[in-house]
């Protein structure tokens, strides 16, 4: 009995190494590019006044598809099993990135981000898929350690694209990426086992909810439902920085060639914090109420991208964008971390690529937002506008805090609606 306990253990770790290895290839892959993108988009021959709405369009793309068919893929999951949502969607993602080392025009490559989001959704395939593995009082950890491997790619993948961008080209990186997510792609379908719905008590036949009932679940609860908001609130802000904030760079270097540099160097710091904030979020939402995690790291979040406007020299955004990266590593998590314990479980695929298309709609709104206020207001106007988003974030994640104390929540308030409930 205990080698057989050992055994599954084993298999489990090995399994959580797949997802994080997974999860790091596919932001890092992204990452190459994504903080360079308008120079990146420059290169096409753009006139400059064109490049802020470019860069915010080609950001948006992939959440726009993504809106559609996370929930979609999500439904397919749960009846087909979610490890074949992880292998489809490392291979989806590697043939869009391998078809953006084609690409020739603005609308070639905008059209590869279409595909991105229509078949990629890394980030929510590896969620489900480590919400069913973990036990529900170790749910915060895993998808915590599945942030950092957020954190950890999104480190890499700067400093990559800045070093290597001028050396070998973006159709070569691309090449290299796509590659490497086919990679992830292999081992997911060789080594993952497969998993329908993991707890015993949920591979019973039952009547899964269809995606409108999962949608007014996750809408009836008003922790979920205000901090879904406050995420989206959240995801605009930093995507509305991505547009503002390499401008910002090149102002204040004053040269293109050093801004790339420092684009590179600074995100690498962003999210070197993030690779520890990730896991010391989902410790805590193990044991705090996450709403309350949400609307502490959102307002530490919106003073950091706040004083970005005001400094002269880059060395003085470093600390900025530390504070930064260690506390958006717990947006997203906390989210995802509430809706699980709002749907039953042979519903969550459903449930959590719901979440994540809704969260994206921050995704396609914030580039959009950041576009425009380039254009009406100055660099320090701009920042303080984007970190008072943050700032709203925080306050729906308090509002919905109080709705139910951390005090008065008990696991069973947490828990899913029991399998009897889903069958009437």
């Amino acid at each position: 009995m205990a080698r057989a306990s050992g055994t599954a253990h084993s298999a489990e770790r090995r399994a959580f190494r797949i997802l994080w290895f997974g999860q790091f290839a596919a932001i890092a892959g992204l990452t190459v590019v994504v903080p360079l993108l308008p120079f990146y988009l420059a290169g096409f021959g753009l006139p400059d006044g064109e490049v802020a709405w470019w860069t915010g369009v080609s950001l948006a793309a992939p959440a726009v598809a993504q809106l559609v068919t996370a929930p979609l893929w999500g439904m397919v999951g749960d009846r087909y099993g979610h490890k074949a949502m992880v292998v489809r969607a490392h291979a989806g993602l590697a043939l869009a990135v391998g078809l953006m080392a084609l690409a020739d025009t603005p609308g070639a490559f905008l059209a590869c981000r279409v595909l991105q989001g229509v078949c990629g959704g890394v980030v929510g395939a590896t969620a489900t898929y480590a919400s069913t593995l973990a036990a529900p009082h170790r749910r915060g950890r895993a998808l915590g350690s599945l942030f950092g491997a957020t954190g950890a790619g999104s480190l890499i993948g700067p400093l990559a694209g800045s070093l290597l961008a001028d050396r070998f080209g973006y159709s070569a990186l691309f090449g290299g990426v796509a590659g490497l997510l086919f990679v992830a792609a292999a081992l997911a379908l060789a080594l993952l086992p497969r998993r329908e719905t993991v707890r015993p008590e949920a591979t019973a036949e039952v009547k899964r909810p269809a995606l409108r009932d999962v949608l007014g679940r996750i809408l009836a609860d008003p922790r979920s439902r205000t901090l879904i908001l406050a995420g989206l609130l959240g995801q605009a802000a930093i995507y509305a920085l991505v547009v503002v904030f390499a401008p910002q760079v090149e102002h204040i270097t004053g040269s293109v060639s050093s801004a790339t540099v420092w684009v590179g160097a600074l995100q690498a710091a962003t999210w070197a914090a993030s690779l520890g904030g990730g896991p010391w979020w989902g410790i805590r939402n193990d044991r705090k109420a996450a709403p309350v995690s949400f609307a502490i790291a959102a307002a530490c979040c919106a003073v950091a991208v706040g004083l970005q406007g005001l400094p002269t020299s880059p060395e003085l955004l470093v600390p900025l964008r530390i504070v930064q990266g260690f506390c958006f590593a717990a947006l997203a998590q906390s989210v995802l971390h509430v809706v699980c314990h709002v749907v039953p479980e042979q519903a969550r695929g459903t449930a959590l690529g719901t979440a994540n298309g809704l969260l994206d709609a921050g995704q396609v709104c914030g580039p959009l937002l950041g576009a425009l206020a380039v254009g009406l207001l100055s660099p320090s106007a701009t920042f303080a506008a984007i970190g008072s988003l943050l700032i709203a974030a925080a306050g729906l994640a308090a509002l919905g805090a109080r709705r139910r104390p951390a005090h008065h929540r008990s696991r069973a308030a947490y828990a899913a609606p029991a399998l009897s409930e889903v069958k009437q």
